[in-house]
């Protein structure tokens, strides 16, 4: 990355601001004064001579704007979170002393995971720089680190991790084991959905079908903890709840917004294609004109599941798994264990605005049908569980527990 002179920065705050005012979802822009917060901060970010530091305040000149998926980057420097790179969450951990990081979900066949790493593990160091709250670290991708860990089981241990290249640079994250299901005493079935990759998804409906399937159960937990989301792959699990088409939701764009618009007549997304050949339909119907859609569920028919199913999600479960979370919630009237979600559910996108820097944007509101907003809100669960640490230490899961307690009453 070059170092930029002060006028050449100066283009790029310049460009970003006007990205921000003619790309973000809200014409409003949320009643923030964008254009002053611009101004209070110009000098501070045309003066950062140093790379780092100009991508550091572009970064806290957006968050003026409480909006989630929103970040400011050099194509170059592919750093990211513990969530996209390492397939794995970070729980701030206060015991009394020095609050630190300690590993919430660890998704199976992840980096983290396959390098050994536990949850309730704490981190503590990540290439020979300490690590800890309120500062969440960021990891590169395609690339080598050691990190220094606590283990949960005692003692302090150097582990080298493996990141590789994410498979997509627009949308940087490193895929685990997507689905995971267990048997549970009782005969209670346990599908966990680490994610929803794919725009429509029809890979991870198709596998979230025939898990369902081999588990051959009539209780089910669905364990969407550490979910970050993804495409429309999710549908299949709402559709899973009920027997018949009804509506989930809709997602406007800002053209959408300004001009007005009637849900009901919003194009329909209704149904995950079994094969691929079935999205030349799909493209015809969303791939050209606005992308504001209505969303329903596939109405599969009647299951012996329904109306047996448990949800659990935490401060983790973003975007797509939100979309089940508010779904289940309302029409499925499921149970829901565990914390609240983080409420970062937006349509987003990429903007370059020169010298090789992106900024990204939310682009698009989701409601849910009743008109419910869920960003920056989330969905609360019925059950509140927290995460505890020291439990999970002790190879316990009370979240997991209290779901199990439930459904052992059906």
């Amino acid at each position: 990355m070059l170092k930029l002179d002060r006028n050449r920065r100066d283009g790029i705050l310049s460009a970003v601001q006007h990205t921000v005012q003619t790309k973000f979802y809200d014409p409003k822009l949320k009643g923030i004064d964008w254009a002053g917060e611009v101004e209070k901060k110009r000098d501070l970010i045309v003066s950062s001579a140093d790379p780092g530091e100009f991508i550091k305040n572009m970064n806290n000149l957006l968050k003026s704007l409480r909006a989630s998926h929103m970040g400011f980057f050099h194509e170059s420097v592919r750093r990211a979170t513990a969530k996209m790179a390492l397939s794995a969450t970070l729980f701030e951990y206060r015991n009394g002393g020095e609050p630190c990081w300690i590993f919430q979900d660890v998704h199976e066949g992840g980096p983290a995971d396959l390098a050994g790493i536990r949850a309730g593990d704490a981190l503590l160091r990540v290439d020979g720089t300490e690590s800890h709250p309120p500062d969440a670290p960021m990891f590169p991708m395609g690339d080598r680190l050691r990190l220094l860990v606590r283990k949960a089981s005692g003692g302090e241990q150097i582990i080298e991790i493996t990141v590789p290249d994410p498979k997509s640079k627009k949308h940087p994250v490193i895929i685990p084991k997507l689905i995971l299901t267990q048997k549970l005493e009782g005969g209670i079935g346990y599908l966990k959905v680490s994610m929803f990759p794919g725009v429509v998804g029809i890979e991870i409906a198709r596998d979230i079908t025939r898990a369902v399937e081999e588990l051959a159960c009539d209780r089910l937990i669905i364990d969407l903890r550490g979910n970050s989301g993804g495409g429309m792959g999710c549908l299949r699990l709402m559709s899973l709840m009920v027997p018949d088409r009804r509506p989930v939701g809709y997602s406007v764009t800002r053209k959408k917004a300004e001009s007005g618009f009637d849900r009901e007549r919003l194009p329909r997304f209704d149904e995950i294609p079994e094969r691929k050949l079935g999205l030349v339909p799909l493209l015809a119907k969303f791939a050209f004109g606005d992308k504001s859609i209505a969303v329903f569920t596939e109405g599969r028919g009647p299951n012996r599941l329904q109306g047996r199913i448990v949800l659990l999600v935490n401060e983790h479960s973003a975007s797509a798994s939100e979309m089940v979370a508010a779904f289940a919630a309302t029409e499925g009237r499921l149970q829901i264990v565990g914390t609240r979600t983080p409420g970062r559910v937006v349509g987003a996108n990429s903007f370059k605005v020169g010298g090789g820097f992106r900024v990204a944007l939310p682009v698009a509101a989701y409601r849910t049908w009743d008109g419910t907003v869920l960003e920056g809100i989330g969905v609360a669960p019925t059950i509140n569980v927290d995460f505890a640490p020291q439990a999970t230490s002790d190879g316990q899961d009370p979240q997991l527990e209290a779901a199990r307690a439930m459904t052992a009453e059906w």
